[in-house]
């Protein structure tokens, strides 16, 4: 495979992000690593979800010689990042950075609303950084935590998907923003339901179309992109049970999932 990029999720929302990596990097090699014995990291601690990405880190960096480590994990992006750039000399590219500097450059952002995991939410991440890059706009977050199991269903266009969604989008709906950031790797999926909802005014920022872009300047900037256009080649990890993960897991890469390894950390 040569030398490979990392990314790593809790399960399968990651596979969003890495859907979008293939299509901008399809020369380069990559090892997925989903946590799914420890999933969802949603509603655990700082503590915790930093301590389970280190050790995924240790695993990707020691076993597979990663040259980048994408946090395709909005949780884990919100919570563990400052200890993973403090820990690792390779980049490390999270979830949050990217789709903030993609709304900073929409012509019209007074009004910005996120949605993701209680965690995301919880921890401030999305809301210090927008207040950071715009001072001025209109921030709301809204945790959305029902998503993420209609998503792993296939429910996406379901009746009671369209309920959820307008029910946790109500604080939206008189007042939509200008642009909504869906801050939680499974959302893409649920995209249509959204956006149906919100209406034509609001941009959907998905985070794993930024941070691919942003791994894309890196990998470039550092002369470690390879450019032959032969399909990306993709070893996938997971922590436990690689037949539901492959299963589910393929409506959010788009496409078919074979030889997924069970792994221990």
């Amino acid at each position: 495979m040569g030398q490979p990029v990392g990314v790593f999720d809790s399960g399968v929302g990651g596979l969003t992000v890495l859907r979008e990596l293939v299509r901008v990097l399809p020369g380069e090699s990559f090892v997925y690593f989903g946590d799914t014995a420890r999933v969802p990291y949603g509603t655990k601690s700082r503590e915790t979800i930093t301590r389970y990405s280190v050790e995924i880190a240790n695993y990707l960096v020691v076993r597979h010689e990663i040259k980048m480590l994408v946090v395709a994990c909005n949780t884990a992006s919100s919570l563990a990042l400052p200890a993973l750039r403090k820990i690792y000399r390779i980049p490390v590219v999270g979830m949050i950075d990217p789709s903030v500097r993609r709304v900073a450059a929409l012509p019209k952002r007074d009004a910005i609303g996120v949605i993701g995991t209680s965690g995301t939410i919880r921890s401030g991440a999305y809301e210090q950084a927008l207040r950071s890059a715009l001072p001025k706009a209109r921030i709301r977050c809204q945790p959305c935590p029902l998503l993420v199991s209609l998503a792993e269903e296939g429910w996406i266009e379901r009746p009671v998907t369209r309920d959820v969604v307008a029910e946790y989008l109500a604080p939206f709906r008189p007042d939509p923003p200008d642009a909504l950031i869906l801050g939680c790797t499974h959302y893409p999926v649920l995209k249509k339901t959204i956006a149906e909802f919100l209406g034509d005014g609001t941009v959907l920022v998905d985070s794993g179309e930024e941070a691919a872009r942003v791994v894309d300047v890196l990998i470039s900037e550092s002369g470690m992109k390879k450019e032959e256009r032969i399909g990306a080649a993709i070893r996938f990890l997971v922590t436990d049970d690689p037949g539901r993960f492959a299963d589910v897991g393929e409506a959010f890469l788009g496409g078919r999932i074979a030889d997924v390894e069970n792994v221990m950390l």
